[in-house]
């Protein structure tokens, strides 16, 4: 049976991370506060705005924005979003 956690993205008890999501503290304090499922659901999300803004992850300041906008995600905070996407229900 799977770890659980409280998310704080989902506001409820689910499985957590298995391991840490990136290196470092930063890492460690997701899998402690953020389900699997709304880390899957932040990896979509960062995709699509990283295409939309055509981001290029070798440059420091757009990784910085990047992280920016994760923590704005889960902590439930106004976070940009793809201008005209419509997520498939």
């Amino acid at each position: 049976m799977s770890k659980k956690i409280f998310c704080k993205k989902l506001n409820k008890e689910l499985p957590a991370l298995t391991i840490p999501p990136m290196p470092g503290p930063k890492g460690i304090e997701i899998m402690n506060s953020i389900s699997e499922e709304a880390w899957e659901m932040w990896k979509s999300h960062q995709t699509t705005l990283i295409n939309e803004k055509h981001l290029d992850m070798s440059d420091p300041e757009n990784r910085i924005w990047l992280q920016d906008q994760m923590d704005k995600f889960f902590n439930n905070e106004d976070y940009e979003s793809a201008a005209g996407f419509k997520a498939l229900d």
